[in-house]
């Protein structure tokens, strides 16, 4: 290369790093919010008080409710290609911290637990909105719903109450230039909506691959015990209901055999007895 092609060379490299440093950041770095819910294992045997209005938790093995795990991940995938930070938070008293550190190891950057007897689903959402409001959230990405109560409240409620846009039973969800786009199951097909950030999503199965969700390792573990948990004060006084009692539903009855032959016994049997005919 001659001194006038090396000179050009030279001012052209000059000029391409003046105008990268112009260019705008399309995926700025978001501050992400899982919500977790503290549920039982769903192979756990459940029993409940003697008055039958509260979960007895003696022996009850509790976990990440499984919607919420999906949408951990998917905001750990977010975050590794675009950066950012995942903050976990989860409502209830302090036996729900073990829940928030195996969020942490199996990646957030840290915790928040709320101090309040999650009494029902509008307190919840009362308690993550007056916390959302004092902090800068791009993303709140929440489970459909618990396993345990099934109710599919609370990530619609905190959406309404904040005015911000909202997808539910999200199965795709991609960031781009600020703007979310979200991809929700719906009666006989899919729905495809765009929203400018911040939004709340409630994710389920397909917002991530089960063979995608993360075992925490042991480094993970090792350093959740470092990361930041911070519990704050309830906001909120009382809920608006209350359970009135718990009920399990009736075990299953004996069964009947019949023999294949008899086909007027089986019929008897299922008009009379079944109901069924």
């Amino acid at each position: 290369m001659n001194n006038k092609n090396a000179f050009l060379h030279e001012i052209s490299l000059d000029l391409l790093c003046v105008h990268s440093n112009l260019v705008p950041n399309h995926n700025p770095i978001m501050n992400t919010l899982v919500c977790i819910s503290h549920v039982p294992d769903t192979t756990a045997k459940i029993n409940f008080t003697a008055n039958g209005t509260s979960l007895d938790p003696s022996g009850v093995q509790f976990v990440i409710n499984p919607y919420d795990e999906f949408g951990l991940t998917k905001a750990l995938h977010l975050k590794e290609a675009q950066g950012g930070t995942i903050t976990v938070i989860n409502v209830g008293p302090a036996i729900t911290e073990p829940t928030l550190r195996k969020a942490l190891a199996i990646g957030a950057d840290k915790a928040v637990r709320i101090d309040a007897d999650p009494m029902d689903a509008i307190t919840v959402a009362k308690e993550l909105k007056n916390h959302i409001q004092v902090n800068s959230y791009d993303l709140i990405i929440c489970g459909q719903e618990s396993i345990d109560y099934n109710g599919q409240q609370v990530p619609a409620m905190i959406a309404a109450m904040l005015h911000l846009p909202f997808a539910n039973a999200c199965v795709g969800l991609s960031i781009q230039n600020g703007t979310a786009t979200a991809t929700s199951e719906i009666d006989g097909g899919h729905a495809t909506y765009e929203a400018a950030l911040p939004m709340v999503i409630g994710g389920k199965k397909g917002l991530v691959e089960e063979k995608d969700l993360r075992i925490p390792n042991m480094r993970g573990i090792m350093s959740a015990r470092t990361k930041p948990l911070e519990v704050v004060a309830s906001s909120e006084t009382g809920g608006l209901t209350s359970p009135v009692v718990f009920e399990k539903p009736p075990g299953k009855a004996e069964v009947k055999i019949v023999d294949s032959e008899n086909v007027d016994e089986l019929v008897r049997l299922l008009h009379e007895e079944a109901k069924a005919i």
